[in-house]
């Protein structure tokens, strides 16, 4: 049976406004000004630059100037008979250049990924239109990285069903080898070992490339697991030639797909949102001019909106509609231009607090200065909402006398050392860096014996936190750790 109730309930609910100021705050400084630029395409009503009152006083001077300088120079009839349509020539034209001027203009990078370099290769090979065909689809079957992962009878299968090519898998391997004598070396490996086995093939014949052939193709595992000794007793040769072997096979390329300009992913420039300096021992903080874009309400269409206001009623729909666009419009500029001044705001009042927490490691550098410190310090410190503080240190950097850095970095928690003061985990990881890199390589530190060692330093932690901050630094395990 439908009954209707009355209740009262207290909910917190977000407006659409505040829920886009939240996404702008997140933003870092490359994808604010995509964002920004978005906005303008779509809102005739929002402006770049600067207002237009500020505008007309720079116009207003500029015409002064030119009229101060038309009034110094002597007047002439012949102009009183020229025409706007009888301007010359000379009139039309810049030529404040000479001929041996160099003219510089912004090189066009034209990249190219993997399977469009292997298929130009492809194209100065004589083979078969059916050769030809089935390495474009081996080509298309490689991964990014260089590899190909799928088995040869999938494939056998997937060209039979599904383009109508009968082909045996002897002779896809075939095809396969023609596509694997390509640049770079080791593309279309199906694993790492005959990927180091295709780069050795295509190394000039010596004594060393036999050896590095034999510990690839035979002893592959007790390579991978570092066991030299055992390695040395079954080749039957001395430790010096092993070492050569094992540095040669080092410098070959694991992921052939991603060096050079034969695909991967190409580097990404950071543009730092923040600089700090040190001026005369006193810390200075920069927000990136980028993140303070000049922004404006369009004067027009303000114009337009009072004309439509003093006009009472409307004549037509259209004019209802046209009035309802305009202030739409407006206010959307209006707010976007708020919102972004407003992010500008938070931005640099957090990164003040942070700067001011961690004032010792920007004094110093030295990452052993670092204080614990969470996001709720901070957010606590300038009164703002833990999730706001999250959203201004993600995907940000700092540019500072030392290095430019992720602002999370500065972020970690706290621990108790021996003499019961709070210390944070990035001092540990530094400290568990150093010790790793001071270790004798033939006899790696293990996690306990490296947990003992911190433990003397005054730093008492378990093996598995030694783990997990060595997992965090990308440190392999002692027995990969191992050197001839």
């Amino acid at each position: 049976m439908l009954k209707q109730t009355l209740s009262q309930r207290l909910q917190q609910k977000l407006s659409p406004q505040q829920i886009q100021l939240m996404k702008l705050i997140q933003l870092p400084t490359q994808s604010l000004e995509d964002r920004i630029q978005e906005e303008l395409e779509i809102n005739p009503a929002l402006e770049e630059g600067l207002d237009a009152e500020e505008k007309k006083d720079e116009e207003n001077l500029w015409e002064e100037e030119v009229n101060s300088e038309q009034e110094s120079l002597e007047y002439d009839p012949v102009d009183d008979y020229l025409s706007d349509d009888e301007t010359p020539d000379y009139k039309l034209q810049a030529n404040n250049f000479s001929s041996d001027d160099e003219l510089y203009s912004s090189p066009v990078i034209v990249s190219k990924d993997l399977s469009d370099i292997l298929n130009d290769q492809l194209a100065m090979r004589s083979l078969s239109p059916k050769k030809e065909a089935l390495c474009k689809y081996i080509i298309g079957t490689i991964e990014d990285d260089g590899y190909m992962r799928r088995e040869l009878n999938d494939i056998v299968d997937d060209l039979a069903f599904s383009l109508g090519i009968l082909v045996e898998e002897s002779d896809l391997k075939e095809i396969l080898e023609i596509v694997q004598s390509m640049d770079p070396p080791g593309v279309g490996a199906r694993n790492l070992q005959e990927c180091l086995l295709i780069q050795i093939n295509q190394k000039p014949s010596s004594d060393i490339r036999k050896l590095m052939k034999r510990i690839v193709s035979e002893l592959f595992e007790e390579l991978s697991k570092r066991h030299y000794t055992k390695m040395i007793g079954i080749l039957g040769i001395e430790e010096k030639d092993l070492k050569d072997a094992i540095e040669e096979i080092s410098r070959l390329s694991p992921k052939p797909g991603n060096t050079g300009s034969f695909g991967g992913q190409s580097a990404q420039t950071i543009v730092p949102d923040y600089t700090i300096q040190l001026l005369d021992n006193k810390l200075e903080l920069k927000l990136n001019g980028r993140n303070a874009p000049e922004l404006n309400v369009s004067r027009e269409y303000k114009e337009m909106l009072n004309h439509y206001k003093k006009s009472k009623s409307f004549r037509s729909e259209k004019e209802k509609e046209a009035f309802a666009f305009v202030k739409q419009k407006l206010e959307a500029a209006k707010w976007f231009v708020d919102a972004i001044k407003q992010r500008q705001q938070t931005l640099i009042l957090t990164m003040s607090s942070i700067m001011r927490f961690q004032e010792e490691y920007f004094l110093s550098g030295d990452e052993k200065n670092l204080k614990p410190m969470i996001l709720k310090d901070i957010a606590d410190e300038i009164g703002m909402d833990i999730s706001t503080i999250s959203r201004v240190a993600s995907n940000k950097y700092v540019q500072t006398p030392f290095g430019t850095f992720l602002i999370k970095k500065f972020f970690s928690e706290s621990m108790l050392n021996s003499e019961g003061e709070e210390i944070s985990t990035r001092e540990i990881k530094k400290i568990l860096e150093e010790s790793i890199s001071d270790e004798e390589k033939r006899s790696p530190l293990t996690d306990d014996a490296l947990a003992k060692l911190l433990e003397e330093k005054g730093y008492p932690i378990a093996r598995r936190t030694i783990a997990k901050y060595r997992e965090q630094l990308n440190i392999p395990v002692a027995r990969l750790r191992k050197m001839l």
